[in-house]
């Protein structure tokens, strides 16, 4: 029971990482929020691009990231890093793409590699780019806000597709002040399916999951034992 508790809490943590921000479960925000500004561009990119190539493939095991596209952020968006050839897509998400309240929200620290499979590539990413692109063009996080939410009613942000899912597997992520890497993990996207429909949040479930209802779509969070290196998580 403590380890289900102490999970929960920590994916509410996590969540700035892994989703749009009005949907999730924000933790309410006690401490001094450390970065009430954005920082300067240069803090959140990875200066070389093979590192930051390296740090995104090491979201999934290497029989699936080897073949990946691999797209990295650049001043005004994510641009290909590298072409791959298995539909799959690996990408470091920075702090914006947590709760607009959340107090990591600006954190430049923040290192999220997710490797996505060809179905969450058409859909969720496509949410992950057009964020960045507005945060990067100067928009505040009320326009932001705005803008994403025409985007999805107006259906240039299309819904999630059946068997959208990516691998959280990089010991090497910095998911947020709190929890640091958190525990290797798999995140499924399905529009129109509530919590209740995996058993998810429920005592004794292994299954987490967060209702964007902004967002007309549920993430549901799997962890599991080991890390894109094949070792154990502890």
């Amino acid at each position: 029971m403590q380890r289900v508790k102490s999970g929960r809490i920590a994916i509410r943590r996590i969540a700035a990482v892994v989703l749009l921000g009005s949907g999730w479960l924000a933790l309410a925000q006690d401490a001094k929020v450390l970065y009430p500004n954005m920082a300067p561009v240069e803090q959140y990119l990875i200066a070389d691009r093979n590192e930051e190539i390296a740090l995104a493939r090491t979201a999934a095991p290497e029989s699936i990231s080897r073949d990946a596209e691999v797209m990295i952020l650049g001043r005004h968006g994510y641009e290909t890093g590298a072409h791959g050839k298995n539909g799959f897509v690996c990408i470091v998400e920075r702090s914006w793409m947590s709760p607009t309240e959340d107090a990591d929200f600006w954190n430049p620290k923040l290192r999220a590699p997710l490797c996505l499979n060809a179905a969450s590539a058409r859909s969720y990413l496509k949410r992950t780019i057009k964020r960045t692109e507005l945060i990067l063009a100067g928009r505040t996080k009320a326009q932001m806000v705005e803008a994403m939410t025409a985007a999805i009613e107006s259906k240039e942000l299309p819904a999630m597709e059946p068997g959208a899912m990516c691998y959280m597997l990089s010991k090497q992520g910095y998911l947020n002040s709190h929890d640091g890497h958190w525990h290797p993990h798999l995140m499924f996207f399905v529009s129109q399916a509530g919590p209740e429909t995996w058993g998810a949040n429920l005592e004794g479930a292994p299954i987490f999951a967060f209702d964007d209802s902004s967002g007309h779509f549920t993430t549901f969070l799997v962890p599991v034992r080991k890390w894109s290196d094949g070792t154990v998580d502890e």
